[in-house]
């Protein structure tokens, strides 16, 4: 028979591994191909041991400065964003130039929604994609936990401070300093 404990110890490691972390990415340069699928995957839940497709076991992802988001060749004059209101001659088409004034935020979520398997758990994982336009997230920035440079905590994190792409970097930039 299997000691209590150790199954004690195992759960509480199934445990951690089911807990839903927050995930920070600076959009800010970054391809929008590349990001979308990095995003899907933690989404998912594929970074994680215990992945099952048919369990909805991922992350939260929180997402800054989608108006400097980038795309490469011609898409930034070819690619349209369609919607239709389901009355006769309601087809609706945005240039992607239009919508990156108006609605970055939609770009994102837009291109992770195509990443994403065609389920029935698709809206809730994308329910979990947070991603704002400017550097200011607000209050949803006190529950991020990791960057995707690294995957780690800061040294001074705080859960009572709000996070941002630009207090990580100053973050960064003293610990350089301290160890320089």
């Amino acid at each position: 028979m299997r000691d209590p404990y150790a199954i004690e110890a195992d759960l509480k490691k199934t445990t951690l591994a089911y807990a839903r972390a927050w995930h920070h990415v600076d959009a800010s340069e970054r391809v929008l191909g590349k990001l979308a699928e990095r995003i899907a995957l933690v989404l998912m839940g594929k970074h994680k041991p215990v992945y099952d497709p048919s369990v909805d076991c991922g992350d939260y992802v929180v997402v800054t400065n989608a108006r400097s988001i980038k795309v490469t060749g011609k898409k930034e004059e070819q690619l349209l964003y369609r919607k239709h209101t389901m009355f006769p001659g309601g087809l609706k088409e945005t240039p992607y130039k239009v919508m990156k004034e108006k609605r970055p935020e939609e770009i994102i979520r837009h291109a992770v929604s195509g990443m994403l398997p065609k389920n029935k758990l698709r809206d809730r994982r994308l329910e979990r994609l947070k991603v704002f336009s400017g550097h200011r997230m607000g209050i949803v920035g006190g529950n991020i936990l990791r960057t995707f440079e690294d995957g780690t905590l800061p040294e001074n994190f705080n859960v009572h401070e709000p996070q941002t792409s630009k207090t990580l970097k100053a973050l960064r930039e003293k610990q350089e300093q301290q160890k320089a």
